[in-house]
């Protein structure tokens, strides 16, 4: 107990101790470390080994590659210095090897590179020498010869080389000495040597202590009794041929495969000639358990499973006695190597892995560091790694490390994730291989500008639509994912035909919906065209166009103008007319125009009231007024026609005007009447210059009536509603953007129905005042002297009155 202690003080001593070296032939870092360090123990600074600063530490992002190097060092980032992270135990770890290394990776991140070194666990002598049994029975027939050998028990010792078992003492004695064999590459085994004759009538029984020593720093020791019990009779002892056999066992052997077959003589006769085998107190479990002895044949077979890369070879010590009295025995020790055959599998180890890579990684980059490695030795442990074809990555080798390195052009849209599966074969018959299947994502780059299914795209809309109608949706892919396929669309056009896009049209921005901002007008504008952006949330953002063609269709919205007779504040002039006029003589024209178009600009003429209905009848088409008979006496002196100026629309609109037509004696005037409408006619105002006038003032007329409604609406909501004799009912739409400003009105209004109602012919100022009331009270003082201009300009042959119906 007194020596154990001193040496358990040397052990905490030398348990602060490291030793570095650096194998400058293998080019490889190698250090060496006492096993039992406390953690935190400095084992090497790595980062000045490999010729790394302070900067060049956190620039490169050094760390441990496998999991058994971080689960026993720890790399200190600041200093770049490798610790011990937890007392290691070599016995365990090792076991009885003389050398015990450990493999370590050091990974680099930036570049991903691999590097490796050693470290060595140096033994400390922290364990005793340990008998298998505290006391050994050693039975000697008192006729035993001087100089009979009996092998003892062997001490066991955990620790390695000068720390181990080196030698033994026997306690001073008269009849034995102790002899000590050492074999090589084995550990000694001592040896009972018999110097002086027993007689066992003199003493009957000794007992001896047997030490073993280590060499360690202080020494460590283990006792064990030897008793010995001289017997007499049986004076012949087993023998067997060799004291040393030797044999080989495939790992792949079946149970119950016969290793080999003892075989002892003895020169006693009858029992004490007979003999049995047994296994000898010094034979290892691990033998025991793998291999089986019959006791009468001698036969060692195979019992249990045979492991080439558990354990190489197996040492077995058997005793034959005989069945004398005493018993006799005899030793041997046999070694079962075993041998190796291909039974394990090579294993891929990943190092490093980058699961995730972009699509623009170039061609070369390392995205993972992996090694192969087979418990199997020779060719059955050389392996051969392959990757799965037809990807855009290979592999490059440094012995059995591996990089995973592309090959090819990534691209997202075609191929987002591969799956990379590895091969590894080795040389071994059969061959044997594994697979490891790896998976990489390809992650997005906005690299795909947004498309358009057309370039083009026409939208038809009536005319007088209404604010805030959906016109279209546009819609635009991108075939790349995340912020990058996230598409917001926008007016491109800052003016449309000169004006502002957005007091035409407002779009959202994420569905890609077109409103109408206004009601369109046909007569103003017949196509819009505009511009849509489609734009990706991508670095940098990419964009494309689409044209859209907005057609505006017409609707029949517009009173028949009629441009003569012309517009008169007094009473209609009279148009005098010769009752000497013969059949078909054209009397006036009435002249009307449409700003519809086509159907809608159809214009038909017809008299709707007449004082003779026989006397004039006009052409539906031309609006020429002719006589359908010869003036009588009989025939009144003035007549009235209400003429109705019709479009073809549906619904129609219309407008009418009053002739008077004075008759009175005397002869015809050709320069002012004629039946040949195409070379004599009435001398009426230039159509051109009314058409002119007319189109200004309507425009004007618009712009002033929606400015004066709009005011009006705001501040009288019910006004325009309290009017019984021209306005039916009246609608508006107020809608305003967030910030509470104006983004449109809509303001309708609806005439009563009036269908069955002519204006009245008798009195042309109560007539005119009638048509124009609504006019008049909406007070335009610009319309007016437009009005007012026009009637002194223009010539009228007849005398006239309008009235226009308002829907």
């Amino acid at each position: 107990m007194e020596q154990r202690g001193v040496c358990n003080s040397w052990h905490w001593q030398v348990m602060g101790l490291f030793f570095v070296s650096l194998n400058v032939a293998s080019a490889q870092l190698r250090y060496s470390v006492y096993e039992e360090s406390e953690p935190g123990t400095l084992v090497g600074n790595v980062a000045r080994d490999m010729g790394l600063n302070t900067e060049g530490i956190s620039e490169r992002g050094l760390q441990l590659g496998s999991e058994q190097s971080q689960q026993y060092f720890a790399l200190n980032l600041e200093s770049g210095s490798l610790l011990v992270k937890r007392k290691i135990d070599r016995e365990s770890l090792c076991g009885t090897n003389l050398n015990c290394v450990l493999p370590v990776e050091i990974v680099f991140e930036k570049p991903l590179e691999l590097f490796r070194l050693e470290v060595e666990i140096l033994d400390i002598n922290d364990h005793s020498p340990v008998f298998p049994s505290a006391e050994r029975v050693i039975r000697i027939t008192e006729l035993a010869a001087v100089g009979t050998r009996f092998p003892l028990e062997r001490a066991q010792d955990p620790d390695v080389g000068i720390n181990s078992v080196s030698s033994y003492k026997l306690q001073q004695n008269q009849y034995f000495s102790l002899v000590v064999h050492n074999r090589k590459n084995d550990r000694p085994s001592p040896v009972l040597v018999l110097e002086k004759a027993l007689d066992r009538e003199e003493q009957a029984q000794l007992k001896l202590v047997l030490t073993a020593f280590d060499s360690g720093e202080p020494s460590r020791s283990g006792t064990a009794i030897i008793s010995i019990i001289v017997i007499d009779l049986n004076d012949n002892a087993p023998v067997f041929d060799n004291a040393f056999f030797k044999v080989t066992v495939k790992e792949n052997a079946p149970l119950n495969t016969l290793v080999m077959r003892l075989i002892a003589t003895d020169k006693d006769e009858g029992p004490n000639g007979e003999i049995s085998y047994y296994f000898a107190d010094i034979s290892s479990e691990e033998a025991a358990n793998v291999f089986s002895l019959d006791h009468q044949t001698g036969d060692i077979r195979v019992k249990g499973q045979l492991d080439f890369e558990k354990q190489r070879s197996y040492e077995i010590s058997v005793k034959a006695l005989d069945h004398g009295a005493p018993e006799m025995e005899g030793h041997c020790v046999i070694q079962v190597d075993i041998e190796d055959v291909n039974d394990n599998a090579p294993e891929i180890i990943i190092s490093s892995l980058v699961t995730s890579i972009p699509e623009d990684t170039p061609i070369g980059t390392t995205v993972g560091l992996l090694r192969v490695s087979d418990l199997d030795t020779g060719e059955n442990g050389e392996v051969q790694l392959e990757i799965s074809p037809d990807l855009p990555f290979t592999i490059t080798s440094n012995q059995n490390h591996y990089s995973l390195v592309t090959n090819g052009l990534l691209d997202r849209e075609s191929a987002s994730q591969y799956t990379v599966q590895l091969t590894g074969t080795d040389l071994g018959v059969p061959r044997l291989k594994t697979q490891t299947v790896v998976n990489i994502t390809v992650t997005d780059i906005n690299d795909n500008l947004p498309s358009f299914e057309r370039s083009i795209i026409n939208v038809d809309i009536q005319e007088n639509n209404k604010p805030g109608t959906l016109l279209c949706t546009v819609s635009a892919s991108d075939r790349d994912i995340g912020e990058n396929a996230r598409i917001t669309y926008s007016i491109y056009n800052s003016l449309i035909n000169g004006s502002p896009a957005l007091s035409f049209i407002y779009m959202d921005t994420k569905s890609g919906n077109i409103y109408a901002q206004q009601s369109f007008d046909y007569e103003h504008a017949q196509v819009l065209q505009f511009t849509i952006r489609a734009e990706d949330s991508g670095t940098p953002k990419l964009s494309s166009n689409i044209t859209i063609y907005l057609h505006i269709l017409d609707e029949n919205d517009n009173y028949p103008v009629i441009l003569y007779p012309g517009n008169s504040r007094h009473a209609p002039t009279q148009q005098t007319v010769p009752r000497s006029l013969p059949t078909g003589s054209l009397v006036t024209k009435v002249v009307a125009v449409d700003a519809d178009s086509g159907y809608n600009a159809w214009l038909t003429y017809s008299i709707a009231k007449s004082t003779d209905p026989s006397l004039f009848k006009i052409a539906s088409h031309t609006g020429e007024v002719r006589i359908v008979r010869r003036f009588q006496e009989t025939d009144l002196p003035l007549h009235n026609l209400c003429v109705v100026v019709q479009d073809n629309g549906k619904p129609s609109l219309s407008s009418t005007a009053t002739l008077l037509i004075s008759l009175e004696a005397g002869s015809s005037t050709e320069s002012h009447y004629s039946t040949d409408s195409d070379s004599k006619t009435v001398q009426t105002p230039n159509i051109t210059m009314y058409l002119i006038i007319t189109l200004a003032a309507m425009s004007l007329l618009s712009v002033i009536t929606f400015i004066i409604l709009l005011a009006k609406c705001l501040r009288r909501k019910n006004e325009m509603a309290s009017s019984n004799q021209y306005v039916g009912h009246s609608h508006k739409t107020l809608q305003l953007n967030p910030d509470s400003t104006l983004r449109y009105v809509e303001v309708s209004m609806m005439a009563r129905e009036q269908e069955n109602q002519l204006p009245k012919t008798g009195n042309s100022s109560e007539s005119n005042r009638d048509t124009l009331n609504m006019m008049k009270s909406l007070n335009f003082p610009q319309l007016k002297q437009l009005v007012n201009e026009s009637d002194e300009t223009l010539t009228r042959p007849i005398g006239w009155a309008s009235t226009a119906r308002v829907k």
